[in-house]
């Protein structure tokens, strides 16, 4: 039951941020800059809280998922963004997440060392 009560939380979570976006930049003038590519903390942060922080904790530390703390230490942005898309181990796929949004998250996440 609580397998089933998570998966249908998890689902509308995962449902409604993959549906939320598209509005105003509001605070996304702080990308930074390294090697021609460009990461929007902001929407990065936006990003991963709409569809990845139930899992990981709104602060990367962790819950049902892994710490993401210092996942950069361990994967490449791409890396990061082929487990996004593909899942590993007891993650599944995210397949709701779009290319642009995978993209921005898994170059955030690979800063973090």
């Amino acid at each position: 039951m609580k397998k089933l009560l998570f998966t249908v939380i998890f689902g509308t979570a995962l449902v409604l941020g993959a549906c939320g976006g598209g509005g105003s930049d509001e605070g996304s003038s702080g990308g930074s800059s390294d090697g021609g590519e460009t990461t929007d903390t902001a929407s990065a942060d936006q990003i991963f809280q709409n569809n990845c922080a139930s899992c990981h904790g709104s602060d990367l530390s962790g819950g049902m998922g892994p710490d993401l703390t210092k996942i950069g230490s361990e994967y490449s942005a791409d890396e990061i963004a082929d487990i996004i898309q593909n899942g590993k181990g007891q993650m599944p796929a995210q397949k709701q997440v779009s290319k642009e949004d995978r993209q921005t998250v898994a170059q955030w996440l690979a800063k973090k060392k």
